[in-house]
């Protein structure tokens, strides 16, 4: 958890929004060629004529998306910038500009939003993004993000959800479940926390998969290392509701199965260990689990060469005809049918 290294409180009223909006934004600075006028006026102005545009918006609502009991603000501020970031290089694009629109209630001090600014800023920085423009409101109720990303691409490098081909291999970067398994330490601590206030939990064993899940990271490198590697992908997106939904999606657009191979999936030892303390399958985890913000795609067969044995890539399975479905094949050669039993938007409370 991060301190407060200032212990004043200043009320977001004694501000203004303009006032508050040229606060917050002061340490923004454009890098962008394609960023020609960023905060300031009534809309910005970008030069967009480089290649195709991209655009992705995401909301982040308190209750629903994050729990700031254990939340530190400057890493929501990261990853609400990771989040849309990672929809950009899902299509195979470089993102140039966001936007940040925020609700929020009285309850937070102006040091508050200091820290999530700081950041939204680390996140601009990492990923050479510009802070284009954005919106302030008071809320009645938390706290509200709305980020829209922005990013461009050559139109014969686009990857869509829908390019997949029979036969094409199903490569996913990183690891996978370490953000659902840092969640359910985050949850058992708060509930820990309930019953006794004094509790001061170690966590330092669960260091990996509690980053996974309060500081993910988009994987830019990832679309630069296919950019090295000359592999642009058949189909591609980004993990956040779940493997298992991941594939369906890709399978759905681009009307192909998939062949799943349950022991090619990629999992760190931390994630097992926390399975078993859990008592959960870490296969479920890993196909249900969401929010691990990695990349999903397809390339041709003929690309293999290219990929095979990269630290940063796994070849996990393959399309297929689409009557053949989509399956998880286990290590006694069965098949499961895969549901999408991830993340859900809109289910009943």
């Amino acid at each position: 958890m991060l301190e407060n290294k200032n212990p004043s409180k200043t009320s977001i009223s004694s501000l203004g929004e303009f006032a508050l909006i040229d606060h917050l934004t002061k340490a923004f600075n454009l890098t962008q060629k394609s960023s020609v006028l960023g905060i300031g006026d009534d809309a910005a102005i970008l030069d967009l004529s480089q290649g195709k545009t991209v655009v992705s918006t995401d909301l982040l609502i308190e209750g629903v998306h994050f729990d700031l009991s254990y939340m530190p603000l400057k890493h929501l501020g990261y990853k609400a910038v990771m989040v849309n970031l990672s929809d950009i290089y899902a299509m195979n694009a470089q993102p140039t500009q966001i936007t940040i629109s925020l609700a929020v209630s009285n309850r937070f001090t102006l040091e508050a939003l200091d820290e999530l600014y700081a950041g939204i800023l680390l996140g601009c920085k990492n990923h050479k993004v510009d802070l284009v423009g954005g919106d302030t409101s008071s809320s009645t109720s938390g706290l509200t993000l709305s980020v829209t990303a922005i990013g461009n691409v050559k139109e014969e490098k686009i990857s869509r959800r829908s390019g997949a081909k029979e036969n094409d291999l199903l490569v996913v970067s990183g690891d996978l479940g370490g953000a659902y398994s840092g969640l359910q330490i985050l949850e058992r601590e708060k509930a820990v926390f309930k019953v006794n206030p004094n509790n001061q939990p170690d966590l330092s064993n669960y260091a990996y998969s509690i980053e996974r899940q309060l500081k993910p990271e988009a994987r830019k490198d990832v679309i630069e290392l296919l950019k090295e590697l000359d592999v642009t992908p058949s189909s591609m997106i980004d993990i956040s509701d779940g493997l298992s939904s991941e594939i369906l999606h890709l399978s759905k657009a681009s009307q192909v199965g998939f062949h799943l191979f349950e022991e090619k999936l990629p999992i760190d030892h931390e994630v097992i260990k926390i399975c078993e303390e859990f008592k959960l399958n870490t296969t479920t985890a890993v196909l249900n689990g969401g929010e691990d913000y990695e990349l999903l795609f397809t390339v041709a067969q003929k690309e293999f060469d290219k990929i095979k044995n990269h630290p940063l890539l796994s070849i996990i399975g393959h399309a297929c005809d689409l009557g053949g479905g989509c399956q998880l094949i286990n290590g006694l050669g069965q098949q499961i049918e895969l549901t999408a039993q991830g993340w859900q938007s809109f289910d009943e409370a």
